[in-house]
């Protein structure tokens, strides 16, 4: 039994134990399928991740990502997490500023911005589309939205790497103090395929410019402190419907502070391009001791 170098991450982090939660797995090389889904099982966190040579000669690395439950293609902060760990560990080096990421969803760059605590990982998202917009593109859409007024964009279906429904809500107060339906949330999100609801808010925070709170209930979780994927979305969706609206450049994100923790996101918007990132704090830098095969 060899012992693997393990991390444990925190990403996305405004302040240190404000982020994500992110457990890596650095050389699993010699893990069968059923392996990485018996240890993401067993840390029972929303995504495990890892790390092996890539197979496609671009790439810098290859990473696969397990929830508890299943395989996933791609999601946000294990991508954001998951580069995080390739440097610290020396197992990439940046060519031109990036890391391109193998995973499921194709090979994605990753932008390296600084150096040491002061490192931003920035991850390009997945092209996205809007598929459906209104109140009424979904026939349990209304019923899910009850008891929040919305903002100015209409509810919308967007895919991309993920599928979520986005709404937008009249405000940062009223969304941070918004007690959804999540057995609706959950409905909804069977129905249609998709994670479940992300709910934003602009805000004229000197910090901030959006709140975001996420609740993926289509894959048996209440709510996210730190969402990547939808994230990207969000900007997406902003791309589409104000190209030249005030966050058409970029903005930052507040996401988590209704779990008790403390996330903050970057969305960088360059020629229609979505890059969103953060900061990442490794926690934990230690040896794996595991059972394969």
């Amino acid at each position: 039994m060899k012992p693997i170098r393990y991390m444990h991450l925190d990403v996305f982090a405004a302040r240190p134990g404000g982020g994500n939660h992110l457990g890596v797995v650095t050389d699993a090389r010699d893990w069968s399928d059923a392996d990485m889904q018996r240890y993401a099982r067993w840390t029972n966190l929303v995504e495990t991740t890892f790390l092996l040579p890539p197979t496609d000669p671009k790439a810098s690395y290859r990473v696969r990502i397990f929830t508890p439950q299943k395989e996933i293609a791609f999601a946000g902060h294990p991508s954001v997490g998951s580069a995080h760990a390739v440097l610290e560990c020396g197992l990439a080096e940046p060519q031109g500023g990036l890391l391109w990421q193998e995973c499921g969803a194709g090979v994605l760059p990753i932008r390296v911005e600084g150096s040491g605590n002061e490192r931003i990982l920035m991850l390009q998202s997945p092209d996205a589309r809007v598929v459906k917009t209104g109140l009424h593109a979904h026939p349990l859409l209304a019923a899910t939205l009850d008891g929040i007024e919305l903002g100015r964009l209409p509810p919308a279906l967007v895919d991309g790497g993920r599928r979520w429904w986005l709404t937008e809500c009249v405000d940062e107060a009223s969304l941070r103090a918004w007690s959804p339906d999540h057995s609706a949330i959950g409905a909804l999100a069977v129905a249609s395929g998709s994670m479940g609801l992300c709910a934003f808010a602009r805000s004229h925070h000197p910090d901030y410019q959006l709140v975001v709170r996420a609740f993926p209930s289509g894959v048996g979780i209440v709510e996210d402190p730190a969402s990547g994927a939808a994230n990207g979305l969000i900007a997406a969706y902003l791309t589409h419907a104000e190209p030249t609206g005030p966050l058409a450049g970029g903005y930052s994100v507040s996401q988590g502070r209704e779990m008790g923790h403390d996330a903050l996101l970057i969305a960088h918007i360059v020629d229609g391009t979505i890059w969103i990132g953060g900061r990442t704090n490794t926690v934990i830098d230690g040896h794996l001791h595991w059972n394969t095969g």
